[in-house]
């Protein structure tokens, strides 16, 4: 339980930690946190005998094709999250983080042919009309939700089809994307200066991004091993609502009644979601005894 709140509260302050690097390009802050994250995750998985699983997924062109796949949606999702957080639309990630569950419930339904149970129907429903009026409303921010939204659920559907551990497939997606990283930052230094080097704060914050990339997945998967799922679910809640948080009262933006309402509607979609989560999940175990 420790382990799952550390790593969703660390999700939901990270708009907090990326707007004290609002001046620094967004595509370098990404830059920057995949090749951090890719040394400190080697050298995790260095601790753990974890170096041969890796090469071993490596050689295998299926897995390894699923993978870049799953590399391209969470890079994606990174650089979308950097740069609206730091061009002043928190609220707008936090909608899309929000709104990934009932999305991750939908690709079940049309790509895994999984079943949707009545509350769950329900609770889709209302985050519909939601996002609904929030197109009405706030058109011009509804791309960075959607695309976080997304983006995030088609790397959970990879990652879900792809039976590689964890922490040895982030291994690989940050190692499949070293090189368009480095790529970026020679292209970049070569046109002119780059935040790394110039000033002692940023240049270890850069470095930092790298251990808030990874140590909330770290934490996240020791507690998927022990908790629930239906646990887990409930609480992810918990990362979108320190961001709205964040959004409203530390970075002061406002909200339009459209987007009022929207929220209003999506969360309770999310009360209903998790309510089913919760019941179903009891019904099993029930079943299971």
């Amino acid at each position: 339980m420790l382990a799952a709140l550390g790593a969703y509260g660390l999700w939901g302050l990270l708009p907090i930690f990326f707007r004290l690097l609002h001046h620094v390009d967004p595509v370098e802050i990404v830059t920057q946190r995949i090749l951090w994250s890719l040394l400190l995750i080697l050298t995790l998985l260095a601790l753990r005998n974890g170096i041969g699983p890796m090469i071993a997924v490596l050689r295998d062109r299926r897995l390894l094709l699923a993978l870049a796949g799953s590399a391209v949606m969470i890079a994606i999702n990174w650089l979308v999250y950097v740069w609206a957080v730091n061009d002043g639309h928190v609220v707008a990630t936090s909608l899309g983080y929000f709104l990934n569950p009932l999305v991750n419930v939908a690709l079940g339904v049309l790509v895994l042919k999984e079943r949707l149970r009545r509350g769950q129907m329900l609770a889709i429903g209302f985050a519909a009309v939601g996002v609904a009026i929030l197109a009405a409303s706030a058109i011009t921010t509804l791309w960075i939700s959607l695309t976080l939204a997304f983006s995030f659920a088609f790397y959970a559907l990879i990652r879900k089809m792809t039976p590689v551990a964890p922490m040895t497939g982030l291994g690989v997606e940050t190692l499949l994307l070293a090189p368009l990283a480095v790529a970026y930052l020679v292209w970049e230094a070569s046109r002119g200066p780059i935040g790394f080097g110039q000033d002692m704060s940023i240049t270890a914050l850069l470095i930092i991004a790298g251990v808030v990339t990874t140590v909330p997945l770290v934490l996240f998967a020791t507690a998927a091993r022990s908790l629930p799922m239906a646990t887990l679910g409930v609480l992810q809640y918990l990362a979108p609502t320190l961001q709205f948080i964040c959004g409203v009262v530390l970075f002061g933006e406002t909200l339009s009644l459209g987007q009022m309402l929207s929220f209003g509607l999506i969360w309770v979609g999310l009360i209903l979601f998790a309510t089913d989560s919760v019941k179903a999940a009891r019904r099993n175990r029930v079943v299971t005894a």
